[in-house]
């Protein structure tokens, strides 16, 4: 755990928190849990719906496997794109997605509820009973931090998209961005072909949606705000620490003449552009003499 970076670490654990609070809780009358009924995603157009749903409902799970895959895939995927954005984006991105994706399965949810003609009717059939519209549809309950995971991942696609990652169960590697558009071919031929399978797979292409949108902003207008990644990312923390050690090597040594000062100018200017290429084209992108000049000036050495 002390490995994790702190916003993936602290949602692991408050969603871990909210499960076992459940448990506790027991079960409820819309949903499986009472904890459920309360912060899970209603339908807008139902008597428990509340606009805070939309932020509560990404901290709630239906089951242990539910909550163990989608924190699996947190810690999987979170702690990279985390390292290289920073906490602040990385939760902003987060929070973002997961709305989004609610936002998403809000409108799933009216589409079918105007195709079935609900409106119409007072009362329905439900597992054999007769049953108030308004209690039918407080059923309409969506809980889960997939949308947000599912953002994540195209995240991690999008960063890493050579990458090369190895899913159980196919025998050979697979790069990052053909796993993020598998995935996401997936969840759309579910959300059309599928129902009633108990899985928000319009929740889950929301997330995608937005995130995908979020990012190729952020690439556009690099200039302002978390578009700049400053001093939060990876490259950006590790420029000022190797800034910092151009620093206390001149005060160490006295060293202040100009030559030297243009020397440490020289070198400081390539490696801002050894870490430019890094973020843009990846570290496998680096030639090899940009890589040991990288390790050296990390180390200290000239």
């Amino acid at each position: 755990m002390r490995n994790i970076p702190v916003i993936t670490k602290n949602l692991l654990l408050i969603n871990i928190i909210a499960f076992v609070a459940c448990m506790l809780l027991g079960g409820g009358e819309s949903s499986g849990y009472r904890l459920n009924d309360l912060l899970g995603l209603h339908f807008f157009l139902a008597p428990d719906f509340h606009i805070y749903q939309l932020f509560t409902y990404m901290f709630m799970h239906g089951g242990f496997t539910h909550i163990l895959f989608n924190m699996f895939a947190l810690w999987m995927f979170g702690c990279v794109v985390e390292n290289v954005w920073g906490s602040k984006k990385f939760l902003f991105y987060y929070i973002s997605c997961g709305v989004g994706a609610g936002l998403f399965q809000e409108a799933a949810q009216y589409v079918q509820y105007v195709a079935d003609g609900l409106d119409a009717y007072t009362y329905v059939s439900y597992l054999g009973q007769q049953i108030p519209m308004e209690v039918y549809l407080n059923k309409w309950t969506t809980v889960g931090a997939s949308g947000a995971i599912y953002a994540i991942l195209l995240a991690f696609g999008m960063l890493f998209p050579e990458e090369r990652m190895f899913i159980f169960p196919l025998p050979v590697p697979i790069k990052a961005k053909w796993f993020v558009i598998g995935y996401a071919a997936i969840e759309l031929f579910s959300a059309v072909s599928t129902t009633g399978d108990g899985v928000a797979h319009v929740a889950h292409l929301g997330g995608m949606v937005f995130g995908f949108f979020m990012i190729r902003y952020w690439k556009k207008h690099p200039g302002g705000g978390y578009g700049r990644m400053r001093g939060q990312d990876t490259f950006e923390r590790l420029r000022n620490s190797l800034g910092g050690h151009r620093r206390r090597t001149r005060q160490d040594h006295r060293q202040d003449d100009w030559d030297y000062r243009a020397q440490q100018r020289a070198m400081q200017e390539e490696i801002d552009r050894i870490l430019d290429k890094i973020r843009k084209s990846g570290y496998d992108s680096l030639t090899k003499e940009e890589k040991q000049k990288l390790f050296e000036q990390s180390k200290g050495k000239s």
